[in-house]
């Protein structure tokens, strides 16, 4: 086993929805522990910085538009394999594909309007952290 640390961000879809306080324990529910977290509203550009990794695919402008039309919810998690149980609980990116009981299975409407957005990997989990959230905000 293996503690890591993990970006998780509610995409304004979840926080518009009313879910971060489901979303947040079920996270809590597979053991993760939550290390930091702020809610605020990005702007365009900090959206295009973000997903900077997407700005080849024809999604790019309408993901980011996506991102900055309303508040986030950004946390650190903390656990054993927290980059993969977190993926898990998302589940698939597509919520048609997600499996039963995943996050983005049972509230997720639309492919990019999915809730919920996590780390793929230790490296992203550092730079998406470090986009978020200083060394005095981390625990």
């Amino acid at each position: 086993m293996s503690i890591e640390q993990t970006l998780s961000m509610i995409k304004p879809d979840g926080v518009a929805r009313g879910l971060i306080g489901e979303i947040i324990g079920r996270f809590e529910k597979a053991g993760l522990k939550i290390r930091a977290l702020k809610m605020l509203h990005l702007t365009k550009a900090q959206a295009l910085k973000f997903y900077l990794v997407h700005q080849e695919r024809p999604f790019y402008d309408s993901l980011t538009s996506f991102m900055s039309s309303g508040p986030i919810v950004a946390i650190i998690l903390e656990g054993d394999n927290a980059i993969q149980v977190n993926r898990d609980l998302m589940g698939a990116t597509d919520y048609r594909q997600a499996a039963a009981g995943t996050i983005r299975a049972d509230f997720a409407k639309e492919i990019e309007a999915n809730l919920v957005h996590g780390s793929d990997s230790p490296e992203n989990a550092q730079i998406e952290i470090a986009f978020f959230f200083n060394a005095l905000e981390r625990v």
